[in-house]
Formats: structure tokens, C-alpha cells, sequence
């Protein structure tokens, strides 16, 4: 979908391709782009057809770079979505100054161009497109750094549930909050490298207002690099520790298996010994006596079976004790996160 922009006093307006007014900076926004579309794109504005290709690469990079009669710059921005395994991720921008018309192009929506053009970014000028991308660079960070305290809070929400009790479900959230962090450090630290490319680079001219914009932007930028390298430190750090755990439960699990194999090794050697090719030690004697002696053996196996089975059941009605409070101290964990995430929303 094609979108035309464009600024009147101060604030963006949509505009119909037919009623554009050329004496005025446009914005072209493009997003969910078709192959008519981006046909449209190449035939107007005369953009080459392997940087469309390079902008909707979702692995693409970022970078600056001179084409045929405009100037192409890519950016990585923030995106959310719950229903992935990767909740948080990030998305090529592509971004080109063709004369006195600003395109900007990715392959899905996303929240930055959205408060754009909602007007929700303050001191925008359309008429400078170099400031322009520097915004866009600059609400990015901002998006990444209120997705990394989210991510923040849902890995410490998670800890507190896998603290009473592992399931692969928690584990498997904490390994998507982990890659999540990977996504987000290596696109900030691209972003970084264009922000330092772009100080000194001469495709686009930069007055001291907007140089120092820059340097505010690519502080900003350093720090989101920070916090991400110390939430993936301490979200590794707690997996290698639930993954110790885990070890170390399993390997508690195999001694108890071991000891009830060295006690059955008893009997089965007895029973191996005393086979067919061998006499009983009962064989001789009267019919009577093996009989009277395998009742007391049954009788007293049956009481000492009846005594571990009621220990047995006061143990394990302590330990599904243990586990619906745990359930239930959970339940109640889980309608708190859902309390704060609605208060989130609606903060939002």
C-alpha cells in the first residue's frame, strides 16, 4: 500500500495522488509493497531494482548508498508481535531522497512510520530531509529501548513461574526473549556504524543543528546497545543456571535408579544361582513345611509392602499438596503479569 504525505502547518496530512502539490515536499510511504507496486516505484522514481530487492531482505543491513539520481539509506527498526516464537524483532526501512520527494519503503507495518504519520513526533520538518531520517533513527531507539524493558520484565515474570516449578513452556519464552536480544544488538549496533557513516559521509548535507541531532541520536543509540548486551548477559546467565538445575535433578533421578538396581541385583542373583540344573534347599523336606514357609514369606511381605505403601501415600499426598499451592501461588503470579500488561496497554 502506497501512501502520499504532506506537511501543512506543521502537521501530515494524507493526500491523493491526483491532488499532490508539487510546490510542497511529499512523503511517499510505502508499506506491505506488491510487485505492482514496487513497479510503480522502479517506473516513477527511476530506483534500481536490486536496491527494492536489498530493502525487503528482512536480514538486510544498514547502510548509506548513492544510486541513479537519489539517495538510498536502510535502517533497522523494532518490531512486536505475540503470536511469534521470536516475539520482538527487527526490519529493514528503506529510505530515498529523490529531489524534493522522501520514500520510504518496508515489507511490513511498523510502529515508526505509524506515529509519523499520526503526528506523534514532535519538531518534524518535511522540508529537511536529512533531519528526517535522523527522526526516523531516532524513534527507532526510543521503540528499542521501551522494548528492552519489556523484555526485561517478561523474563523476570518468567523466572518467578520457573522458580516453583520447570516446564518446558517458560524455558522455551526465555529462549525467545534470548534471541530476541540478539536481534536487537546486532541491529542497533548496524545502526550505530550508519550513524558514524553518516557524520562524515558527503551524499547527504548535514548543517550543525543537525550534526549535533546526530550525536545526541547515536548517544542514545549506545546506550539501547548497552542495556541489550546486559539483559543477554543476565537472560544467559539464567538459562545456563535453569539448565544446571535440570542436570543436576536428572542426575539425583539416576542414583535413586541405581541404588534400586544394586538391590535387585540380590534376588536376581539368587533366582540365577538356584536354576533348573540345581537342587532346592527345600526339595527334601516335607510337603508341608515349603508350603507353611511360603505363607509366612507372602504374610510377611504383604505387611511390609502394606507399611511402604502408606508411607508412599503420605508422601506423595504432601508432595500434590506442595504442588496445587504451587499452582495455585502461580495462577495467581500469571493474573498479576495479565493486571500490569493491561495497565501497560493502557498507559500505551
Amino acid at each position: 500500500m502506497i501512501t502520499y504525505w504532506q506537511q501543512i502547518d506543521g502537521q501530515f496530512s494524507k493526500t491523493k495522488k491526483d491532488e499532490i502539490n508539487k510546490a510542497l515536499p511529499l512523503w511517499v510511504d510505502a508499506v506491505n509493497v506488491t510487485r505492482d507496486e514496487t513497479m510503480e516505484l522502479q517506473e516513477t522514481y527511476g530506483i534500481e531494482q536490486d536496491h527494492i530487492l536489498d530493502i525487503l531482505d528482512p536480514d538486510e543491513l544498514s547502510r548509506i548508498d548513492d544510486g541513479d539520481g537519489y539517495i538510498l539509506t536502510i535502517v533497522r527498526v523494532p518490531i512486536y508481535e505475540s503470536e511469534r516464537e521470536t516475539p520482538y524483532f527487527t526490519v529493514p526501512i528503506g529510505i530515498i531522497i529523490h529531489g524534493n520527494t522522501i520514500i520510504t519503503i518496508c515489507w511490513r507495518d511498523n510502529e515508526v512510520l505509524k506515529d509519523f504519520g499520526a503526528n506523534r513526533v514532535r519538531n518534524i520538518k518535511l522540508t529537511d530531509f536529512p533531519s528526517f531520517i535522523v527522526q526516523i533513527i531516532n524513534r527507532a531507539n526510543t521503540n528499542f529501548l521501551r522494548y528492552l524493558k519489556e523484555i526485561n520484565r517478561r523474563s523476570v515474570s518468567i523466572q518467578n513461574e520457573l522458580n516453583m516449578e520447570i516446564e518446558n513452556k517458560e524455558l522455551m519464552l526465555l529462549l525467545g526473549l534470548e534471541k530476541s536480544l540478539v536481534y536487537f544488538t546486532t541491529s542497533l549496533k548496524s545502526n550505530s556504524l550508519l550513524l558514524q557513516k553518516m557524520s562524515y559521509t558527503k551524499l547527504i548535507n548535514f548543517d550543525e543543528d543537525d550534526l549535533d541531532f546526530v550525536e545526541g541520536v547515536s548517544i542514545d543509540n549506545r546506550q539501547a546497545i548497552e542495556m541489550a548486551d546486559t539483559y543477554s548477559n543476565i537472560l544467559l546467565g539464567v538459562m545456563n543456571t535453569y539448565s544446571s538445575v535440570i542436570s543436576n535433578n536428572l542426575n539425583v533421578v539416576m542414583k535413586k535408579l541405581a541404588v534400586i538396581n544394586l538391590v535387585m541385583m540380590a534376588p536376581t542373583f539368587v533366582t540365577s544361582y538356584f536354576g533348573m540344573n540345581f537342587k532346592l534347599p527345600m526339595e527334601t523336606l516335607p510337603g508341608y513345611i515349603p508350603v507353611i514357609l511360603t505363607t509366612v514369606l507372602c504374610l510377611v511381605s504383604v505387611f511390609i509392602s502394606t507399611y511402604l505403601l502408606n508411607i508412599s501415600r503420605k508422601t506423595f499426598r504432601a508432595i500434590s499438596n506442595e504442588k496445587k499451592q504451587s499452582r495455585i501461588e502461580k495462577r495467581a503470579l500469571r493474573q498479576e503479569t495479565k493486571k500490569l500488561r493491561r495497565q501497560e496497554r493502557r498507559l500505551k
